[in-house]
């Protein structure tokens, strides 16, 4: 491959792009058929977006196209497995032969995977990096390369995660993959924005949502891997993504959490560890059931799909204020105070303690003074 100029001209603000409306768009889903991805399809459906889905699962991909057909939506399917480039290019023929292109391209398709990092096959870790971090590599380069024989802008969303800006134990392998996905996105607008290039990258951040994800997850750890805490529902990061499509947008964070654990964890980073170490272990599983075997997850082939949500356990929010925020930028302030506030209680928490040990060892220096 001959080697290209680089770019030194002005960069282009992609942000400022013009994106079509939802109901003139047609969207590529992958990972459609379950949790995040199946509710962003039906909820654009009842926008009059027309779809290309896709998944691993022809059954369940098959349903669900009948269902989008009964409710007036046109749409197509393709069985496909983003870690191989082939089925990637794959979604795109089919969404070009049928509709002539696509406007948006989701890359939401992804798998989990619990356990202890010195303990996990590196086969797992390897294929986990397969589907979620080189299926969105591959997605994204797809895109690009259309919108840009197109010439119209066009959007590619890429699925974040809370453990993608701050790592969670017990799923540092599925955060490894996180962090990647957002030096990737944040490197590659960055190289697209100096070439004018007509293409927006968003990435979405999601705190935990209440989707199939621990019950599809590939567990090796000995209780069943669950959501605890604060749990937000899917239609949020599918509200999220759906503005995303219609308003070029960076980063939109769903759930308080997933914008908190970004800021704080990089401000503090080892108060964060320490945080996290006596509490998060916990939240990741339910301490009443055994784990299934790893086999019984969704890392190397399709399980059950078509459901929305899934077994967690934790506080169940009906919606998540941050979307709202982002949305109604008149909201935006009062959700800053929010996390401004929060790390501001955090800072008050910490200079007390820094005071109290100072009093304590003042106390032990005096007594050994005297005795």
């Amino acid at each position: 491959m001959d080697q290209r100029t680089v770019d030194t001209g002005m960069p282009l603000n992609s942000m400022k792009l013009k994106l079509k409306k939802l109901k003139n768009q047609v969207m590529v889903i992958t990972g459609a058929t379950s949790g995040i991805g199946l509710v962003t399809a039906r909820m654009a459906a009842e926008q009059g977006v027309k779809l290309v889905l896709a998944a691993r699962n022809e059954d369940a991909l098959n349903i669900l196209q009948k269902e989008l057909k009964v409710r007036g939506t046109e749409s197509v399917y393709v069985v496909a497995d983003v870690s191989k480039e082939e089925d990637i290019d794959k979604i795109a023929d089919r969404a070009i032969g049928h509709f002539g292109g696509f406007d948006t391209w989701v890359n939401n398709a992804g798998v989990a995977l619990y356990g202890y990092s010195a303990e996990i096959p590196v086969e797992d870790m390897r294929h986990l990096f397969d589907i979620n971090f080189w299926g969105i590599v591959y997605g994204t380069r797809k895109a690009v390369a259309h919108y840009k024989e197109k010439g119209e802008p066009g959007s590619i969303i890429n699925l974040g995660s809370v453990v993608g800006n701050r790592a969670f134990p017990v799923q540092s392998i599925y955060s490894a993959s996180k962090h990647a996905i957002r030096g990737f996105t944040d490197g590659i607008r960055m190289e697209l924005e100096k070439e004018h290039a007509p293409v927006v990258i968003s990435q979405i951040h999601p705190a935990r949502i209440d989707t199939p994800y621990t019950d599809h997850a590939t567990s090796y750890i000995d209780k069943k891997p669950t959501h605890k805490g604060i749990v937000y529902p899917p239609e949020s990061v599918a509200e999220a993504i759906l503005h995303v499509a219609e308003h070029p947008t960076r980063d939109m964070y769903v759930g308080t959490q997933a914008k908190f654990f970004s800021i704080f964890g990089m401000v503090h980073p080892r108060i964060t560890d320490k945080i996290m170490e006596l509490n998060t272990f916990q939240t990741n599983y339910d301490e009443n059931q055994s784990s299934p075997a790893p086999e019984a997850g969704n890392l190397f082939e399709p399980k059950e799909d078509l459901y929305e949500r899934g077994t967690n356990l934790g506080w169940h929010r009906p919606k998540s204020l941050m979307v709202k925020a982002k949305k109604h930028p008149a909201l935006s302030t009062i959700g800053l105070m929010t996390v401004g506030a929060a790390l501001a209680a955090l800072k008050v928490i910490e200079v007390k303690k820094a005071m109290e040990v100072k009093k304590v060892m003042e106390i032990k220096k005096l007594k050994k003074s005297l005795f």
